[in-house]
């Protein structure tokens, strides 16, 4: 018996974020019943699982694990109730050669980048993966490069590496590197662990420093590189492999030989 936003997540149906989203929304049924607390588990070797009229089972093909550079003016979703785009728009344009599709897989964004934000996100079919990388108890690392508005003075950056007070409490410590400044503006190189909603815009605006443009770069050990705004790549086996580790998970059989 597992808890049936694990079960959706594991079977590729989507993130487990927005299985507890189905689940509250009534769109979950086991057994001919609808699902309406997030705490419910099934079998599902045994229980009907619907998500609207579709049968979940569990998800037997390949793993599948991709790294988009995420332009701004998208949202980090599977869908959007608003109209706007979303990252998933951007899959199937511009393999490089080498690069596999996904093959009528679906893939769900790990994590999110908020729309005016860009760079680095990775999608998967793997819920332990993306639960593994993106839960906040991991503390994966995420680095952003980030031009903020005015320039910025060595106490601001001790408040950045400290801590910073937000409505939601003391940030934890971050790494924060000084990339550039200027008269009227400043670039800086700060890494993260946390996952508090738009934290690191929310940081710079405590101290009086509104962020004009952010850009993620890396997560864990595994960087961005070259890749153009939209492009994206499957992740190399070593590269899921350092991401499971700076997870503290060890890769699966099928994970380690990609």
């Amino acid at each position: 018996m597992e808890r049936i936003q694990k079960i959706l997540s594991a079977a590729g149906v989507c993130s487990r974020r927005e299985a507890e989203e189905l689940i509250l929304e009534g769109k979950v049924r086991v057994n001919g019943r609808i699902v309406s607390e997030l705490g419910q588990k099934a079998d599902i070797g045994k229980d009907v699982i619907k998500v609207g009229n579709r049968v979940v089972g569990r998800e037997s093909g390949r793993k599948i694990y991709l790294l988009l550079n995420k332009p701004k003016g998208y949202v980090t979703t599977t869908k959007d109730p608003q109209g706007r785009k979303t990252v998933m728009e951007l899959l199937g344009r511009g393999l490089s050669a080498g690069d596999r599709s996904t093959g009528g897989a679906r893939v769900y964004p790990v994590g999110r980048l908020d729309y005016d934000s860009e760079g680095m996100l990775i999608l998967t079919n793997d819920g332990d993966f993306a639960n593994a990388v993106m839960h906040p108890s991991k503390e994966v690392q995420k680095t952003y490069e980030v031009k903020v508005k005015g320039v910025m003075g060595d106490a601001e950056f001790n408040r950045l590496a400290g801590g910073v007070r937000l409505s939601d409490g003391i940030t934890a410590p971050a790494k924060v590197r000084k990339r550039k400044l200027a008269e009227a503006n400043s670039w800086i190189e700060i890494t993260i662990h946390e996952g508090r909603n738009r934290q690191v815009r929310r940081m710079c605006e405590a101290l009086g420093h509104p962020v004009q443009k952010l850009k993620r770069t890396k997560v864990g050990p595994v960087s961005m590189g070259a890749l153009p705004p939209g492009g994206y790549r499957e992740l190399t086996p070593s590269e899921v492999r350092a991401l499971l580790k700076a997870a503290g998970k060890e890769p699966d059989k099928q994970r380690a030989a990609g």
